[in-house]
């Protein structure tokens, strides 16, 4: 049995909507993040990082999304989230992971975890201001060159898919209009319809 951490609002949502594509079984564990629940030495025992998501699994615990979406792919070769049969294309799918999660997700942080950067409160500040700016380059740049359409990687879904949604769901809270990127905003409302995604949700909401 798999056994996944996350918490609400959080973009541990793409995993769980990789377990939820996946068909697999697992037991969600729901952390608080308001209430310091990550912190706790329950959970830090299980993810020293203190963040999640994190999957237990029968041989450790894997954290990171990227890992965690790859390997739920990797154990479910029947439901198709990745092109492990192309290099290229797997390469591709990576490649987009990885700009969501080194870039995007980081520009969404300057509003709520600046102090990561500085303990400086205007800079601070300074950050917050800056998130609907990054944002909005970050989501054109997805809409223009990166999103082929109808899903991440073109005709066929993959875990991709999932962390572009965790992605645009803040987006109406980083001060940036969803409905603005025609691709994005479409992608987002065929996720919504996805059996999965609305089991996942479902799983969040608690």
């Amino acid at each position: 049995m798999l056994t996944l951490y996350f918490a609400p609002g959080s973009c541990a949502l793409a995993s769980l909507i990789a377990l939820e594509e996946a068909g697999l079984a697992y037991e969600p564990r729901r952390l608080i993040l308001a209430n310091g629940d990550q912190r706790q030495p329950e959970y830090l025992a299980i993810n020293p990082k203190g963040r999640v998501p994190a999957l237990v699994t029968d041989r450790g615990v894997i954290t990171e999304n990227i890992a965690i979406m790859t390997y739920i792919a990797q154990i479910a070769p029947a439901a198709k989230l990745a092109p492990f049969d192309d290099p290229f294309e797997f390469a591709e799918m990576q490649a987009f992971n990885s700009y969501i999660v080194s870039t995007v997700h980081v520009n969404h942080s300057h509003k709520g975890r600046g102090y990561r950067w500085t303990d400086d409160a205007a800079a601070i500040e300074t950050m917050k201001a800056k998130v609907p700016q990054t944002m909005a380059e970050s989501f054109a740049l997805i809409e223009d060159k990166m999103l082929k359409g109808p899903w991440v990687m073109g005709e066929q879904y993959t875990v991709a898919d999932g962390y572009l949604f965790a992605m645009e769901t803040w987006l109406p809270g980083d001060g940036v209009d969803r409905d603005g990127f025609a691709k994005v905003s479409a992608h987002y409302a065929r996720m919504l319809e996805r059996p999965a995604v609305q089991r996942a949700l479902a799983v969040e909401k608690g």
